[in-house]
């Protein structure tokens, strides 16, 4: 099945073909300067520069088990991965954006990384500690877990504003799959969707004035591989969203943050039906 790495211009609605492989790709992140994208497949990270189109091996270590749920710090120096070589399930770590070994973050699993604070102090990540799994954070560095969300059946996809006010994540109440954003404290939860689609992966653009996310046909469970599915555009302060375009994807498509600088486009990937 073909991988079709894109890229959309929300201005002119054009959706540009950067690279079209056999090889099952998912979940690109935009670097900071423009230049690159960094893609997850079969395990291992690649980068892709778009002057140029190829895949270009990252040097993880022992990290050969690395899931979609990855990205870059906001200064680009660090990389982040949610990796299970080393663990029974996806745990956390961080290493330079060059390449090296990698060094845990989180000493629980599962954890899957999602979102970067503007700062760069802190990460936003999806975790399971009892039941349910719910939206945490955690120093970059490493240290002292913070549980932000409790009350849901399940959370996933956390991405912070860029102004650090907001961490906005899809959560599912009695079967329903919103988009919500709540304050890093746990505060002011609000809900930023109400409609019968099931909605995850909200990621909020650098100038915070968009939020891209995907919707899936009402009923989907989860978020699989393979369906019919929409990307979709709302307000950064929430409002109707319009439908950007449809396409087969889901898993993979746009799991992590993936605006370019300069918040007039965003990569993401279709697969061949």
């Amino acid at each position: 099945m073909k991988s079709f790495i894109c890229t959309f211009d929300i201005e002119t609605g054009a959706e540009t073909v950067v690279l079209v492989t056999e090889r099952h790709l998912e979940a690109p992140n935009w670097t900071p300067d423009g230049s690159e994208l960094i893609v997850n497949g079969d395990g291992r990270l690649y980068r892709l520069a778009l002057a140029e189109p190829g895949l270009a091996e990252i040097d993880t270590g022992f990290a050969n088990k690395i899931n979609n749920d990855h990205g870059l710090s906001p200064d680009g120096s660090k990389l982040v991965i949610s990796d299970s070589s080393q663990t029974r399930e996806s745990c956390i770590y961080i290493l330079p954006s060059t390449g090296g070994t990698p060094k845990k973050v989180t000493g629980k699993v599962p954890s899957y990384w999602h979102g970067y604070a503007p700062d760069g102090r802190t990460i936003a990540y999806t975790a399971r500690r009892a039941e349910t799994y719910q939206i945490f954070t955690c120093p970059a560095e490493g240290g002292e877990e913070f549980q932000v969300t409790s009350d849901f059946d399940h959370c996933d996809g956390p991405d912070y504003s860029p102004d650090g006010k907001w961490i906005w994540f899809n959560g599912e109440r009695d079967g329903s799959v919103q988009l919500w954003r709540v304050h890093p404290d746990g505060s002011g939860l609000e809900a930023m969707t109400g409609d019968a689609r099931v909605n995850w992966f909200p990621h909020p653009s650098p100038d915070g004035q968009k939020v891209v996310y995907l919707a899936y046909e009402g009923g989907t469970k989860g978020h699989p591989g393979g369906k019919t599915v929409e990307l979709r555009l709302m307000p950064g302060n929430g409002g109707p969203a319009q439908i950007l375009c449809s396409l087969h994807g889901g898993q993979g498509t746009i799991n992590v943050p993936s605006w370019a600088p300069d918040s007039q486009r965003f990569a993401f990937v279709r697969y061949e039906s």
